[in-house]
Parts: C-alpha cells; structure tokens; sequence
C-alpha cells in the first residue's frame, strides 16, 4: 500500500483541466520501473520467448517497415496529408448483386456440396478418406459419436479446403504492418503446420510481412503502444499482478476499474458505467439481465450474434426490423403493442430496441436520430451497440450519438468495446447510475465472470485521455482526424475500381463484395502472395451469396501503405473479375 504522502506526491503531478476537472489529466511524473524478466531461464525454454525461437522475414526486400523498425518515440501514420474533400456530398448506396452472380453462386455452392456428399459416399465405403479412414472411425464401444458425419459436413467439404485464409497466426506486433506466419499442410488442408527451419539449437519460423487490412486497430494504438501509453500501464505492476483472481462483486473491483468507469461515463455522457472482462460476454451477459418473460426485443435485422444470443437466452420475445428502416421499425411496435403478449394479450412488461452504431458486416451507420425518434414516440428504450463506432465515429471520438447529433441522454443503454479504438480488450455499460447499479448486483457479467484485468483497465485510461485531450496534446484528436481521412480516402479508391463496397463514409469499416464461394480463398491468398493481409467472410457469418471482405482501416496506416494496396487490390480484383458492374460474374 502507498503512503498518504505518496498518493499526494502522485496526485501533485496532475495538471487541472478545465472542462474536465474531476478527471485526473494524463500527465506522467517521476515513476520508474525495471524489466525483470529473464528470458534466458531455463523455465521459458522451448516457448515462443525462449533465445532460441525466431521467425525469418521472406519478403523483407519488398515490403514495408514493421513497428519495431519505427523511430523511438514516432506515432505512426500521423505525418500525411490529403487534399480536401467533402465526402458529405457523395451518396452511397448498397449495390446489388447482379441476376448472374445470384445464379453462378447459387450453382457453386450446389457443386461443392454434391461433390462433398460424393466423396463422403466413398469415402466412407473406402476407408481412404482422411475423414473416414480406419482410425478416424474408431468409436468407443457403447459411445455414440460426439460429432456425427452429418454435422460437420460444411466444415469437412466447405471449411476445411479453405481454412488456410483463416486463424493466421502473428509473430508481430497488431499494427498497421504485421508478420504473417506461412503455413502448410500435407493432408489436403485438415491440418495446417507452421513452415519452419528447425536445426539441433534453432527453430526459425518462416513469416511474410504484410500490410494489416484485418484486424481493429482504428486509432492506432496497436502501433505507437511503447512511445503514447506503455510508461503509464506500467505502473499498475507496482501495486497489483495481471488478474484479480475474483468477480467484481467479491474482491475483483479496483481503484483503476472505478477510475476507467468515471472517466468512460463523463466521456460519453452518462451518469455511470460497468466494464466487463468481454465485449461478446457484454451483450450476451447482460440483455438477460434487463428484459425477461413477458418482454419484447425488437432487433435490428442484421444485429452482432453477441445480441442474438443475448436476446434469446433472456427468454424474452423477439422481433426483427428490416436493417436500419425506422419506417419498418415502427410498422413493428405498432403491431407488437397493439397485439400484446402471446396468448394472454396482455401488455408488454417493457419494450427494448436493439441496434448497432456501426453495423459490423456492412460498414453502415446507424440511422439513430430517426430510430430514436420513433422509439421515444412510442415509450420504448433504446439499446445501443457502440462497439465499431465509439473512438471512430464524431469530431472527438464519442460515437454515434456525436456523429449522428443524437443527445447521449436520449439513449437508454450504451454498449461499445475496448478492442477496436482503445487498444485494450472487454466492453461497457453506460447509463443512468439506477440502471449500472442494478447490473452490478444482477448481470452474469459482473456477478459470476472473473473482472477486467487492471492492465487493461489502464490501458484503456490512457487511450480514453488520450482522446480527451488530457496528455497536454492534440494526439487524440489527430488520431480521430487521421482515421476519418484514411477511411474516405480507401472507401473512394475502391469503388472508383467499380467494386462493390458496402457502407457508408466516415466508417472504418469498408466491405468489398466477393458473392462466390470459389472467390472467397483465391481473394485471400492473391492478396497475402502481394503482402495483404485481409479477412474475408462468408456463411453463416454473412447470407449464404454476400461473402465478402471486410476492410478495417487503422490511423495508423501511411497513405503510401494505402495506395500499395489500392494497387495490389486492383491486381488481384481485376483477376478474380470482381468488377461486377463490368462483369457479369
């Protein structure tokens, strides 16, 4: 424990702040720290940290510089500039999918699942499968299978001849470059292995370098770690280790948990906040928590699974809305109130609207203004989802409600994440303090799940004042700024390319449309050849024909990294003949 002497020396290094006087500014005094650990111990030996483990570059003649090679002290990407441009007067709408890439995808699918079957059919009668081979099939006596054929199916004949554009593993830090480890599998894809060069002292894993499009990595965080944030989160070792080891309704809530939920709560306008362990555990945790039998969740159509799961382990009734039409959404409560409760036709006990600032899968954003005014017209509260719009969204970073001109107060329930502006892990509630207090004491999130690791809480500290303004600069706010110019400016590229790009401007999420299923792999690996690293997407994360890849766009990222990959896309698009308004598949 520290001295009261201490505490008043620590807290003498603050500087006030005018528009946020009782949030202690960021301003870091006199704390030094040591690096103890010894990788060379005999403890760490055979793991990834131990001297005798590395990974060798293959394409570092031609490819970018990776965070460790950035000059100490340099925050990534905040050096370009663009040329003007108002994207406010650029309208998007979704394309849609042309009649014959409806057709030829239609038909792809059909001939791998026939195709599938057939080999299943032999496979099975052969014994040569390497799904059906004499020792995948041994049972033990009296057990029934704990996986039957039928339903692994899609991930035998589907997953599995494609999963190599997936679960790539890092040797690297998360930033707008990263180092891909190149993998192989000698069984037609069911297994994968790391390429490496072992010898008797040295094991060498064979990465390739990449430009990171994937990951969420929105203000950078992910690359200037060590020069904005890492003195600051270091100091929690002096007073506590990585976890809690409890639930924060035991002995799980610290000083940095009260602080990051004060600082979040006045950031995005609320009275209080909660911050759980998961950003998926948030929604699935605590929709239970607030709605029940004799409730209704009417649901965005294409709501975050963490909302459809959270909705129907709450045992509540459940509606959908078509995406983002608060015409539809109205038609919707209209129709629920009038009709009350299955059966009895009794009144709804209450009614909760669930949506999402930033729709995750398509890049668009919400139509709040509109949403909440038919929800308050007709007494139902509003949920929103502010996981990919909090930090990325606003002139300083507060989400939707800022970019949208919506009063926080307006809102009912506020959901967002750590893990794609902050640099950290987990997610919040914010709302009036009658609402936070009772999920304190009733959601499984905080009642039962180990709490937020006090790391991660200062981490997102740090992150939240720096947004705020309170290191002494304009980082945050160059950040954000950077980030919007950086989304527009790749968003524009891509359809000039006449690609089908899903979204709206302003949103770090950009979707470019791939529709066919043999696309989907070919994209990937075209694009990891060139040095991209790029997630695609497709069922049952997306509607059977909208596979896709979804972009994510980081501050970070230089306009020279950009407009490598502008290049790149158009190699590997205009191969794959991804340009459907010039071809017809």
């Amino acid at each position: 424990m520290k001295s009261d002497s201490e505490s008043s020396a620590k807290d003498a290094d603050y500087i006030a702040s005018s528009d946020f006087a009782d949030v202690p500014p960021l301003v870091k005094g006199n704390h030094n720290y040591e690096y103890t650990l010894d990788p060379s111990a005999s403890a760490f030996a055979g793991t990834t940290v131990s001297p005798n483990y590395g990974s060798k570059v293959t394409n570092s003649d031609t490819c970018f510089q990776s965070k460790k090679e950035t000059k100490k002290g340099a925050v990534v990407g905040l050096d370009d500039e663009y040329e003007p441009f108002d994207y406010s007067k650029l309208h998007c709408e979704d394309p849609e999918i042309t009649f014959f890439a409806t057709l030829t995808t239609y038909l792809s699918y059909a001939i791998i699942i026939f195709f599938g079957h057939l080999r299943d059919f032999f496979g099975k009668r052969t014994k040569r499968s390497r799904y059906f081979s004499e020792k995948e099939m041994v049972i033990e006596k009296g057990f029934a299978p704990i996986v039957k054929v039928a339903e692994n199916f899609y991930t035998r004949r589907l997953y599995h001849r494609i999963q190599d554009c997936w679960n790539r593993p890092i040797t690297s830090e998360p930033g707008s470059v990263i180092d891909v480890v190149v993998r192989k599998s000698a069984d037609g894809n069911k297994t994968l292995r790391w390429s490496t060069n072992e010898s008797s002292s040295n094991v060498e894993v064979e990465t390739k370098r990449c430009i990171n499009l994937g990951s969420y990595n929105y203000l950078g965080f992910g690359d200037d770690w060590k020069n904005t944030c890492k003195d600051y989160v270091w100091e929690v070792f002096d007073d506590f280790p990585i976890n809690t080891l409890s639930s924060r309704v035991d002995i799980g809530t610290t000083v940095y948990h009260r602080e990051l939920e004060e600082t979040l709560a006045k950031f995005v306008g609320k009275e209080a906040a909660i911050c759980f362990n998961m950003g998926y555990g948030t929604n699935s945790a605590t929709i239970p928590s607030l709605v029940g039998k004799g409730c209704l969740l009417i649901s965005d159509a294409l709501n975050h699974t963490s909302i459809v799961n959270g909705s129907r382990a709450s045992g509540a009734s459940i509606r959908a809305f078509k995406h983002n039409d608060e015409k539809d959404l109205e038609d919707v409560i209209r129709e629920s109130i009038a009709g009350g409760q299955p059966r009895t036709r009794r009144p709804w006990r209450k009614i909760l609207c669930m949506i999402e600032g930033i729709y995750s899968m398509e890049g668009e954003i919400c139509n709040l203004k509109k949403i909440v005014e038919v929800c308050k017209k007709y007494g139902v509260y509003v949920y929103i989802d502010e996981a990919h719009s909090i930090g990325a969204l606003g002139g300083t970073g507060r989400g939707v409600c800022e970019h949208t001109g919506v009063d926080p107060k307006d809102i009912d329930v506020l959901m967002g994440t750590f893990t794609k502006s902050f640099g950290g892990m987990g997610g919040y509630i914010a709302g009036d303090k009658a609402l936070i207090e009772g999920l304190r004491k009733n959601c499984a999130g905080s009642v039962y799940h180990n709490s937020l690791s006090t790391v991660v809480c200062k981490q997102c500290i740090v992150s939240l004042k720096i947004m705020m303004g309170l290191d002494g600069s304009d980082m945050g706010q160059q950040k954000i700024k950077k980030l919007k110019e950086n989304c527009n400016y790749f968003r524009k590229k891509l359809t000039e390319m006449g690609l089908h790009v899903y979204g709206d401007y302003d949103s770090p999420v950009i979707p470019v449309m791939i529709y066919n299923p043999a696309k989907i792999a070919e994209f990937s690996r075209q694009c990891f050849e060139r040095g991209l690293a790029m997630v695609v997407v497709g069922f049952p994360a997306t509607p059977i024909i909208l596979s896709r890849s979804r972009v994510c766009v980081s501050a970070a990222h230089t306009k020279e990294q950009l407009d490598y990959a502008l290049v790149k896309i158009k190699e590997v698009t205009d191969l794959l003949q991804m340009n459907y308004k010039k071809h017809l598949v």
